[in-house]
């Protein structure tokens, strides 16, 4: 194997782990996470009747903590646990039938199995692997990244991404009407029906030192927003009033993420949340995070109703793959 895999070394590390995923001092979840508070995002009923309820709710979260968790959201149980079952099996195969689904070196895609996402910051690891591919539309979907073990794989993620519609229509609707613009305006400024649903599965194997490394560093989601379901091992943790807290875990949850575009195409109103994601030492944590992007070539910016002197914009319109660019590399914007 070209590149070695951290789910292989956590299975020859038992008491330590490798220098370069130990984190610097101001990174260690240990040192820099508020002990003994959960935080407790915003849980939204999505079902609830009364719309003006579910938008005032979905605002607050959104600007306030650019995160909350759904409830009631319309995916049956056993879609999810299908999902969940099938991306656990897939990173229990063994190594050479995942390594056939690799991203190849130098690719600028995004998409395949792999390790390594963007430009490590002073030499330092994620203690992760990964595997990416997009699940909507059909016109963008390469299915020679789809693992064809086990054999419901395909089945079970179109299943996903069929119901996965109708939670980001509700979601474009609420933040949409939030900024006093109709229903549609917000997912059609991010490319209506030819947004893309980008899935990533995170498998973080169990970390002997886990207090010193995390799965993956602090960030905010390029994407406009991100769907994530978790295995029922804690994790993920986010950034508020600068300070690092764990995130409540709620089963039959959807953690809904602001992302990078969101907040450009409202100008600064809803803000992209801050996080990372921690390790167990005992046990392997795993998540499904679905990127809702817009397409590659669409440019986006500050939404023009939301932009007048008084409310000059505070982003630059570009093209979404250049942005995405940018930020991989971690070049100025």
């Amino acid at each position: 194997m070209e590149v070695e895999r951290v789910q292989e070394i956590a299975n020859f590390s038992k008491e330590t782990i490798p220098e370069e995923f130990i984190r610097t001092t101001y990174e260690q979840p240990a040192l820099t996470t508020v002990q003994g508070t959960v935080l407790e995002v915003p849980v939204i009923d999505l079902s609830d009747p009364d719309e003006e309820k579910v938008v005032r709710a979905i605002v607050d979260a959104s600007s306030n903590w650019g995160m909350f968790q759904v409830v009631n959201h319309g995916i049956p149980h056993e879609t999810v646990r299908k999902l969940k079952e099938v991306g656990k099996a897939f990173f229990e195969l063994p190594p050479q039938e995942k390594e056939a689904y690799a991203k190849s070196p130098g690719s600028q895609s995004i998409e395949g199995y792999g390790t390594k996402l963007q430009r490590e910051v002073e030499g330092k690891k994620a203690w992760v692997d990964h595997l990416f591919h997009k699940i909507w539309p059909p016109s963008e979907i390469n299915y020679q990244f789809w693992p064809k073990n086990p054999p419901s794989y395909r089945k079970n993620n179109e299943e996903y991404a069929k119901h996965m519609h109708g939670v980001v229509d509700k979601l474009f609707r609420c933040l949409s009407l939030g900024l006093g613009l109709e229903g549609n305006e917000m997912k059609e400024a991010m490319g209506g029906d030819n947004m893309v649903y980008l899935l990533k599965i995170n498998y973080y194997p169990q970390c002997p030192q886990a207090d010193l490394a995390l799965g993956v560093p602090a960030h905010t989601d390029m994407s406009a927003i991100t769907i994530l379901v978790p295995n029922d091992v804690q994790g993920l943790q986010a950034c508020k009033d600068d300070h690092w807290y764990d995130v409540e875990y709620i089963p039959n949850a959807l953690i809904v993420h602001i992302g990078d575009q969101i907040e450009i195409v409202s100008n600064g109103k809803y803000k992209s949340v801050l996080h990372r994601a921690k390790v167990n030492k005992e046990k392997t944590r795993i998540s499904w995070p679905v990127f809702v992007e817009p397409p590659s070539d669409l440019e986006v910016g500050p939404h023009p109703k939301l932009v007048n002197e008084a409310y000059p914009p505070k982003f630059k319109s570009k093209k979404y793959s250049q942005y995405c660019f940018c930020k991989l590399n971690k070049t100025p914007q």
